[in-house]
């Protein structure tokens, strides 16, 4: 199963059956060697690259909505949700930036909290303006936030949970309706990489993924700085993307190839094929330059399964590993994040 820019979208997020076989609702069916089966969607697309998580002057940017906008157009982005704190920033004043190739998809970024905990949950695609709840747990109010953005047929993705050190692995484990999580965030204050004994969201991620949750991770900028110098202490645009795989550029069909995993996420790594096989995964890298790239497949309890700086990169499925995702990173340090694939044996 394989899909890349010039070929019909093939799921990356099939569950792979070893020696058995399984039918999730799709339209058709392929079965391969060795008994193995997994579903096929019935629909073609392309790669569309965007930013789910930007702020402007209506919240606590420094640029304007119209400025913000332009830059990601300028810089090569298809779509962007401009998630202003409890602020509806909406694209339909921008509708002279948009056109046929770049989208503005209304979203919000829906802050609130308990005790001294952040939680701050973005909605996508949502109609109006979102008010933020409060309960009498952590996790209640995570929930309701979730659940206020559900409600009006928006998409929720969970922030930076370690900002402030607000959600760790157990709060989110418990969260439904959720399917999205931020694992990479170019805010230079929300501790991807964990630290002082908490873990990084990669690790927070694995854990949530070896407890049976279906979620996928995302790279965002959760930028605030288009002016003045460009810095690691400062939330600029231009750090973590996502590339989605849809037939058109228009925000349902994005939600929806969000909401099922088909996807990569990026802080500057590019992919040009992700092919899933009965017994195989390859992971395709676009070349830059000179650099060299390492890719480490990982498995249930984030164990590493393989580390190859082949290209492309290739793990072969000979045992029930739970599931599989791939994380690439170049010889800049740049990362992209390849959805899980889950596993298992019949």
């Amino acid at each position: 199963m394989t899909y890349r820019k010039d070929l019909p979208w093939l799921s990356l997020v099939a569950l792979l059956v070893l020696g058995g076989s399984c039918s999730p609702p799709v339209e058709e069916s392929a079965s391969f060697a060795g008994g193995v089966a997994f579903d096929i969607p019935d629909w073609s697309g392309r790669w569309y690259k965007g930013n789910t998580h930007a702020h402007t002057t209506n919240s606590d940017g420094d640029s304007s909505p119209e400025y913000v906008a332009r830059w990601y157009k300028e810089n090569g982005y298809d779509f962007l949700v401009l998630s202003d704190h409890n602020v509806l920033t909406d694209p339909e004043a921008l509708s002279h930036i948009a056109d046929d190739e770049f989208l503005l998809i209304p979203g919000e970024e829906v802050t609130s909290s308990f005790e001294s905990a952040a939680v701050h949950v973005n909605g996508l695609n949502i109609p109006h303006v979102i008010e933020p709840r409060r309960s009498e747990t952590l996790v209640a109010t995570i929930q309701a936030n979730v659940d206020a953005i559900r409600e009006v047929e928006g998409v929720p993705h969970i922030n930076h949970p370690n900002f402030l050190w607000s959600i760790g692995a157990q709060e989110l484990a418990q969260v439904e309706d959720d399917r999205l999580l931020e694992i990479w965030n170019g805010h230079p204050t929300v501790h991807n990489d964990g630290g002082s004994g908490s873990p990084s969201v990669e690790e927070i991620w694995d854990v949530l993924l070896t407890g049976g949750k279906t979620v996928f991770g995302i790279a965002v900028d959760d930028a605030h700085h288009f002016q003045g110098e460009f810095n690691a202490d400062r939330a600029n645009p231009g750090r973590g993307w996502i590339s989605v795989r849809a037939n058109t550029l228009e925000a349902d069909e994005l939600m929806a190839s969000l909401e099922a995993g088909y996807f990569y996420a990026s802080t500057g790594v590019e992919l040009t094929e992700i092919a899933i096989r009965p017994r195989s995964i390859e992971i395709h890298i676009a070349q830059d330059r000179d650099f060299g790239y390492e890719t480490t497949f990982i498995g249930a309890s984030g164990e590493m399964l393989l580390r190859t700086e082949d290209n492309p990169a290739v793990f072969h499925l000979n045992e029930d590993v739970g599931y599989v995702r791939a994380r690439v990173q170049d010889s800049r340090s740049d990362l992209a994040w390849v959805q899980p694939v889950f596993v298992m044996r019949r």
